[in-house]
């Protein structure tokens, strides 16, 4: 009976521990109020690629709405362009039409399935190093260490009290930033018209009010993002550190800590081997911590919020050099390569690892859909045709007996030239046709002449006597359309339709 109750009191201690954690966490705030990282200066093999390729896209998203395309007619001579007005896609010599949409798709899709191959070959570097909130945010920590000073400097001007210099390097700081987040939102804009004429309107404050609200919309989000919350967008708006993981195996690249070779880490190693201690490779330095933007401390394994920029390399590298130790300490490899090592087998990477059954699917993928494109691209044609029937009414008979149709035919030319096409009727028996606006004689063909890179919509009426074609009330037949040219292979399109007559009145 005495066992029966302690074994009660036991309990009941237990229940009433875990009540007051469930009580404790319930009471802890749901959100931890940003801690602000100030990453440190660092030199090396990675932080080289980054500023190249920081130039890179900084450069090619700045310039590209700058470069000229000569084109016919009033088309803007702009090499990239997105015309909504004239729905339209410029790119180049390329240039995809309303219903060509599913060039756009295909981008998409490439860029999904690349996504996630680079992912599965080189863990999240996308996010490390051409994310836009990443680049963008090196360019702000850039002009912040410039104006600033490094993070010591940085660390202090937080902590002074506001005084004339302080109050001058923030204020210099922020116009830069705002500078820039102008620049981005009005460059963006750029890309949906004819970007001298819109900076001249830009400037004049005869742009659409649109242009306007877009540039602050991108200002805004630019100047906030990058400048203030940084970190915080990664970890907590972006869905992509998540998704991630399915993406990884064991064999993608990732930046790893080798705590097989850094343990146990100590800061005094002379002393602690001269004491016959063991102690690893890693001296404690923080220097992997104080260059991370994203504040993380990449020895306590794989985390959520490591974007693997290897800025942790060149820094560890630096200090390895200096303790005249192997570089490497913290590196890119492999789940299945750490636990080799981990065993002693003393395993390094090879480019054998990139190849594997997900690497292939995903690069046979995106190659599938990359081919299937080009050639659709270089094989379509550069002529379309639709054919709209009059529905009210459907025909009218004539007095002469003959039944009339009306139709609208668009024709499409797609080169950047212009070019006449030759109109005529297949399968209507006694079929004729005349075009509004001409002289409307009756014909049994009719030549069309269409601008460069224009859609011309033109209406025609077609009538017939036949009495085959009268008795049986609906017939099919279709329009014919054929390029007119002197020499080569000339483009024809036929579109098939309807002609109503009496009979179809039963």
């Amino acid at each position: 009976m005495v066992e029966v109750v302690n074994t009660i009191d036991k309990v009941t201690a237990v229940d009433q521990h875990d009540v007051t954690a469930v009580n404790k966490a319930e009471n802890r705030p749901q959100y931890a109020a940003r801690v602000k990282i100030h990453p440190k200066r660092v030199h090396g093999t990675f932080r080289n690629l980054k500023w190249i390729l920081m130039v890179v896209f900084l450069g090619a998203y700045y310039l590209a709405p700058w470069l000229r395309w000569t084109r016919p007619g009033d088309a803007p001579d702009q090499a990239i362009l997105v015309d909504l007005a004239n729905r339209r896609f410029y790119f180049f010599f390329i240039e995809i039409w309303p219903q060509e949409f599913y060039y756009v798709a295909g981008l998409l899709i490439m860029a999904g399935v690349g996504l996630f191959l680079i992912t599965s070959l080189f863990g999240r570097a996308w996010c490390g190093y051409a994310c836009p909130q990443t680049v963008w945010t090196d360019l702000y920590i850039a002009v912040e260490r410039w104006v600033e000073g490094d993070r010591n400097a940085r660390m202090r001007l937080d902590k002074a009290p506001w005084t004339m210099p302080k109050v001058w390097k923030r204020g210099l700081k922020m116009a830069i930033w705002l500078a820039i987040a102008v620049a981005t939102g009005g460059f963006w804009v750029f890309y949906f018209a004819d970007a001298p004429t819109l900076f001249v309107q830009l400037v004049t404050g005869t742009a659409q009010p649109v242009a306007y609200f877009t540039i602050a919309i991108l200002t805004a989000t630019t100047f906030t993002f990058a400048g203030f919350m940084r970190e915080q967008v990664c970890t907590y708006m972006c869905p992509w550190p998540r998704i991630q993981g399915a993406m990884l195996d064991e064999e993608s690249l990732i930046v790893t800590y080798n705590a097989w070779r850094g343990e146990p880490r100590m800061a005094g190693r002379k002393k602690a081997e001269a004491q016959g201690l063991k102690v690893g490779d890693c001296v404690d330095c923080n220097a992997c911590v104080a260059v991370c933007p994203m504040g993380i401390d990449i020895r306590d394994g794989n985390q959520l919020e490591c974007i693997n920029c290897a800025l942790c390399i060149d820094a560890c590298d630096a200090v390895m050099v200096k303790v005249g130790k192997p570089k490497g300490l913290i590196n890119y490899t492999t789940s299945s390569l750490y636990a080799g090592n981990v065993a002693g087998k003393n395993e390094h990477w090879d480019w054998h690892h990139l190849i594997r059954p997900r690497t292939i699917i995903y690069a046979g993928l995106w190659a599938l859909v990359g081919i299937a494109m080009l050639v659709t691209l270089l094989n379509r044609s550069q002529l379309a045709v639709n054919v709209v029937p009059d529905r009210n009414p459907l025909y009218v008979q004539l007095s002469d007996g003959a039944i009339r149709n009306g139709y609208t035919v668009k024709i499409l030319n797609k080169k950047q030239e212009e070019r006449t096409f030759h109109l005529v009727i297949k399968d209507l028996p006694g079929a004729t046709m005349g075009m509004v606006g001409s002289d409307m004689q009756s014909a049994t063909s009719l030549d069309i002449p269409v601008e460069p890179d224009k859609l011309r919509a033109v209406k025609i009426y077609v009538s017939t006597k036949d009495p085959a074609v009268l008795k049986t009330g609906k017939s099919d037949f279709s329009f014919e359309v054929q390029e007119i040219t002197e020499g080569g292979t000339p483009e024809i399109s036929s579109t098939a339709t309807v002609f109503h007559a009496p009979g179809n009145d039963d």
